[in-house]
């Protein structure tokens, strides 16, 4: 999910993400009572994902629908668990499912496009004498199908959560996308990322924030740095700190057009 599908802002955004790339053409809008939904809420995804991942590996059939509890939401996602994390595990479970998108990602033409909310629907489970028995929610098609297909899914870091910053979540998204099996990295310069994130800061910010991630060398497996070309904006390169690990190495490349995995 390195394209802008989420607010990176902590504070509630309502104004529509527009991005379009080539092919590539994203839309998303909030309602007014919920407002966007965040990075953060989407580590409620990652959760997701990793449930119709692991019953597929073990032989079962997975489904859109899964239920939990928000105890074992929280935990696996990095929370707390108490009675304020619960309240903000169903705010951002309100923030996925209001929030809509329309992208033209994985659709045999850049007319056609599918639009859909993070979470189709959720409800909270109770039994006859209405003690609690969990969560229950329903994935929509589009991810559902993306994480099925194992080239648009990636293994995260656990130190991903631990990430504070909506910019810096976002990079480590974008960074792992295409660095992890390249030895000498990748780059984008500083006006594509700008776009690509989707953020609301101006340029001249959104680079300070940039730079200051580099100094903190904050995205856990890469090392990150800035070229300054002589003609053209600056540059964020990026490679895997382990190399060993990640297989055969190639030559770092530069952005020139978007890819179309999650």
């Amino acid at each position: 999910m390195a394209y802008p599908f989420f607010s990176l802002a902590k504070s509630k955004r309502l104004a529509p993400i527009d991005f379009k790339a080539g092919s590539i053409v994203i839309r998303v809008e909030a309602v007014p009572e919920h407002g966007m939904a965040t990075i953060w809420d989407a580590d409620v995804l990652i959760w997701a994902a990793s449930q119709i991942v692991e019953a597929r590996d073990a032989g079962l059939r997975p489904s859109r629908l899964m239920g939990a509890t928000p105890y074992e939401i929280l935990n696996f996602i990095g929370r707390g668990v108490g009675s304020r994390d619960y309240d903000r595990l169903k705010a951002a479970l309100d923030r996925l499912q209001s929030t809509t998108i329309a992208t033209s990602i994985r659709q045999p033409t850049e007319r056609r496009m599918h639009r859909f909310s993070w979470i189709n629907e959720w409800k909270e489970r109770a039994d006859h004498r209405g003690r609690p028995l969990g969560l229950e929610l329903i994935v929509p098609d589009w991810f559902y199908a993306a994480v099925l297909d194992d080239a648009l899914v990636l293994t995260i870091d656990r130190a991903y959560f631990d990430l504070t910053g909506g910019l810096e979540r976002w990079l480590y998204r974008l960074v792992r996308k295409h660095g992890g099996r390249q030895e000498f990295g990748w780059s984008f310069d500083f006006i594509h990322l700008h776009a690509k994130s989707g953020s609301l800061s101006p340029l001249k910010h959104f680079a300070y924030d940039l730079r200051d991630i580099v100094r903190r060398q904050a995205l856990p497996g890469y090392r990150l740095t800035i070229e300054q070309p002589a003609h053209g904006p600056d540059r964020l390169s990026f490679a895997p700190t382990g190399l060993p690990s990640f297989g055969t190495p190639r030559r770092r490349r530069a952005n020139t057009r978007p890819g179309d995995k999650l």
